[in-house]
């Protein structure tokens, strides 16, 4: 099972995000896509570079 609060909380807390700013379901759906997109890459760049680092760690 997959936890979201634990996502929706480290875009808050870690990142400084803290309220929506732009207003409508249209612009909101864009800017929390932004924000998830973003939580993602980032996600994706640290398990790039934990690869990285072991595969020059390993003989």
């Amino acid at each position: 099972m997959i936890e979201p609060e634990s996502v929706f909380g480290q875009i808050n807390n870690n990142r400084g995000f803290g309220r929506l700013l732009l207003r409508g379901l249209p612009n909101v759906s864009l800017e929390v896509g932004w924000l998830s997109f973003t939580h993602n890459l980032l996600k994706k760049a640290v398990v790039d570079r934990n690869r990285e680092m072991a595969a020059q760690g390993s003989p």
